[in-house]
């Protein structure tokens, strides 16, 4: 399958499971709907996509939304499978994403630098 293909369904798929989050499809409690997706990985054969979730929230609460959305991976998988159209639904896998927070800090340094150089 060509690259821009997989780009496609990469964008198709976290769009689809962002509504899903987002509208409250998802009836498991622990699943907050701060939560995003932040990028989609999908294999080559396109049978297995995973999914990096990032919330501004805390990181207790973002492992326990990202806990719930692999439990609840099935029924995501079959609306996402209805939402693409496509002969196969790839298997679908969460895991947390911290590169906001991340990049948070790293920023939160850069400015604290500069500061400090404005200073002298």
């Amino acid at each position: 399958m060509s690259e821009y293909s997989q780009k496609r369904i990469e964008a198709r798929l976290s769009e689809a499971i962002s509504t899903l989050i987002v509208t409250g499809e998802i009836k498991n409690q622990q699943v907050s709907t701060l939560c995003s997706v932040s990028r989609v990985e999908l294999s080559q054969d396109n049978a297995y996509a995973t999914v990096f979730i990032s919330s501004v929230l805390d990181e207790e609460t973002l492992e326990r939304s990202v806990a719930a959305l692999q439990k609840a991976s099935g029924f995501i998988q079959k609306r996402v499978g209805s939402f693409l159209k496509t002969r196969n639904t790839p298997v679908l896998k969460f895991k947390v994403d911290t590169s906001l927070k991340e990049g948070l800090k790293i920023n939160a340094l850069i400015d604290t630098l500069v500061e400090d150089g404005n200073k002298r």
